[in-house]
């Protein structure tokens, strides 16, 4: 897939350590990889959107286990903070509904790269509630109402719908999140940015699972070199982080389960993937991969060593993860 650039006020114009050799004119914040109009950069359906392909293909792309067959089911980008993201919150789905739109948006954010210091603002302090939240904003100090934490390379932290959020600047994170761009700005340190307090004040919980996903250490993979890490698993999505350096096989259901599309995101290093009657395509670091549900078994062969992520859809319904603050 070709990345797409966004630019927003807070990002940067040099995006390494992710995208070291692209040169930017304006501040980037964001880099789409699976978005509805993000296009194939190769083969014969170069140049389609996702969108068009979910509409055409359905269950062949996006698997059984997508809620909608005519939906690609996740947004999966990098966000690149250089300054402080605005104070915002997305609906869960209960809150989407009563809008209009058909689902809300959960997410979770891989810190792939995070300088020291390092911080999220991630939902309300305990006993905060929305109330003095929307007294906070108007007397301009709703940082303060904030629960801050130090983030670390390898952390994973689960975003619930609903949860008041902010990113601090220093880190490179890997989102992934259910299909939608619905975002309600409640706070921007004064930036002509417009805010939405109405239906923003509507979606906030106060009490959320959100947090630091509590999950087990790398596992050596048996009979390779290779290194494997559920990073969460959860309603929506489960992310998983992968460290090739020989060979590996994968599949595109839950054993057992209903089968979902794979989308695979580099981190470092480079490798193919590869899957009957199909072209290699080369995953290197920045890059994304969609591989259909239809395939079945795929297969990555690193060049030396290749670090990555790989989303999907659950096949069987799952709890929301362990988390802790």
């Amino acid at each position: 897939m070709l990345p797409g650039f966004d630019p927003r006020p807070w990002g940067t114009k040099d995006l390494s350590p992710i995208y070291p050799n692209h040169k930017f004119e304006e501040k980037i914040g964001e880099a789409w990889l699976s978005g509805d109009d993000c296009k194939v950069a190769n083969g014969p359906l170069t140049g389609k959107t996702l969108a068009q392909l979910s509409e055409q293909y359905q269950r062949e792309l996006v698997g059984e286990a997508a809620r909608d067959a005519k939906r690609f089911p996740l947004l999966l980008k990098f966000l690149f903070p250089h300054e402080k993201l605005s104070v915002q919150v997305h609906p869960d789905d209960e809150q989407a509904v009563r809008v209009g739109q058909p689902w809300g948006k959960t997410e979770c954010w891989y810190v792939a790269h995070a300088k020291p210091g390092s911080q999220i603002g991630l939902g309300l302090k305990p006993g905060a509630t929305a109330q003095q939240l929307e007294e906070a904003i108007r007397e301009k100090r709703a940082e303060e109402l904030l629960n801050w934490i130090n983030v670390y390379p390898g952390d994973m932290i689960y975003v619930a719908g609903g949860t008041v959020h902010t990113l601090g600047p220093g880190s490179v994170i890997v989102e992934t999140q259910q299909q939608s761009d619905t975002t309600y700005r409640l706070y921007d340190y004064g930036r002509p940015r417009e805010l939405h307090l109405k239906d923003g004040l509507a979606a906030v919980r106060e009490k959320v699972g959100s947090g630091k996903v509590v999950r087990p250490a790398p596992e050596q993979m048996r009979g390779s070199k290779n290194r494997h890490a559920p990073l969460v698993a959860a309603p929506y999505f489960v992310v998983d982080m992968f460290e090739a350096k020989d060979p590996l096989e994968l599949v595109t259901r839950d054993d057992p389960g209903k089968s979902s599309v794979q989308i695979l995101v580099a981190i470092d290093g480079c490798g193919v993937v590869e899957a009957a009657g199909m072209d290699p395509v080369t995953l290197a670091k920045g890059d994304a991969v969609v591989v259909p549900a239809c395939v079945g078994k795929f297969g990555l062969r690193p060049q030396w060593a290749l670090e990555f992520l790989r989303a999907y859809v659950p096949g069987r319904p799952l709890p929301e993860p362990e988390t802790r603050m």
